[in-house]
């Protein structure tokens, strides 16, 4: 039977070393997903940016109102 250890061998590799193969490679493949990309870190600086420019201003917003309307603070 010639092709007895051929097919032994086919059926190992389809049951053993084709899952692990697969597993192996989406794993690593969701793992550089994980990551950002230059993009979404260009991104997050300028939404960073803002958000320290928007923390300024309202901060200078709160300085002018608390000199003009020292009791905004209670008002309901």
């Amino acid at each position: 039977m010639i092709g007895g250890p051929m097919f032994v061998l086919s059926i190992l590799f389809l049951v053993i070393v084709a899952p692990i193969w697969i597993v192996l490679h989406y794993v690593t493949v969701w793992r550089g997903a994980r990551a950002l990309s230059a993009e979404d870190e260009r991104m997050l600086a300028e939404l960073w940016s803002s958000a320290g420019r928007l923390e300024a201003r309202i901060n200078s917003l709160e300085r002018i109102l608390d000199t003009e309307a020292p009791t905004w603070r209670t008002r309901t």
